[in-house]
């Protein structure tokens, strides 16, 4: 008989003695909560540990912005397609520079936009064999001073750059405000010139970078983070300390020496003056 059609049939029975009701149900409940304290056991023995998933993700440190940012090229869930233009010369970056730092904020969230832009499939840097190259001897001059380049962005494809302009039509959206362009009006960006309907990045030669210091890793101290739209990021900018115009320098010098060229509105904005593609805008993917 079943415990509870016995339990049953004893409280049906006027004969039944209450010693051994309560005996009964205590055997009962003893019985119940050994099988629950089993079931407990066994599902816990094949559950895998959750400790490392309940541990808070620390913020990475991008000149002290209060969110996340992806800081490495090589993500194992994304993997290179390899499907760069035939015959074009286009070539990702880290295989030309592998000691470089790679964060490509455009692939994050961590941008003025605050999401991911269009056309940025995979964390990667693309650009012109003949830019990597010269990209590659400013890196090496700079290791020999103890620093290393740092790159954000290279190729950025055309629906990028559409990407930006209509962004900045939506006049409700500033979420970035306080982090990118506190002190400029959205609707003046491209006025300003810090926005553009065409970019040299299109084209494929141009880079925007920093420096970090090869021991540490760190980023040196600029005066400014990459990417932030006011005064402060032209070249020559007022409000400077000694060490980050020296810092800016010293990046301008390695840069310049290599052939590149600089904009008078971005420290971290340089374009190959002898680029292969001067007029061409692609709009292939990053992937």
């Amino acid at each position: 008989m079943l415990p509870f059609l016995q339990n049953k049939s004893m409280h049906s029975s006027p004969a039944a003695p209450r010693k051994y009701l309560c005996r009964t149900n205590r055997k009962i409940g003893l019985c119940t909560l050994t099988v629950l304290l089993l079931i407990t056991c066994v599902n816990g023995a094949g559950a895998k540990p959750t400790a490392a998933a309940s541990q808070p993700t620390k913020p990475t440190d991008s000149s002290s912005v209060p969110f996340q940012t992806a800081n490495n090229t090589k993500n194992a869930e994304v993997t290179k397609k390899y499907q760069l233009p035939k015959g074009k010369g286009f070539v990702y970056l880290d295989e030309v520079i592998p000691n470089a730092v790679y964060d490509l904020r455009y692939y994050t969230g961590d941008n003025f936009i605050g999401e991911r832009i269009d056309g940025y499939n995979g964390p990667f840097a693309i650009i012109t064999l003949r830019a990597a190259r010269a990209l590659k001897k400013v890196n090496d001059d700079l290791e020999s001073q103890g620093y290393r380049l740092k790159i954000i962005d290279a190729y950025r494809p055309q629906k990028a750059v559409n990407h930006f302009a209509r962004w900045s039509k939506d006049p409700q959206d500033t979420r970035m405000k306080e982090h990118f362009y506190p002190d400029v009006d959205k609707k003046n960006l491209f006025k300003q010139g810090y926005l553009s309907s065409k970019s040299g990045h299109s084209r494929g030669s141009t880079v925007d970078l920093t420096m970090v210091y090869k021991k540490t890793g760190e980023e040196v101290d600029m005066g400014s983070r990459v990417d932030f739209l006011g005064p402060i990021s032209a070249h020559g900018a007022k409000g400077l300390t000694k060490a980050q115009r020296a810092a800016r320098y010293n990046l301008k010098t390695a840069m310049v020496k290599q052939g590149f060229q600089p904009y008078s509105k971005e420290w971290w904005h340089y374009t190959l003056k002898d680029e292969p593609y001067p007029s061409t805008y692609f709009d292939f993917d990053v992937e």
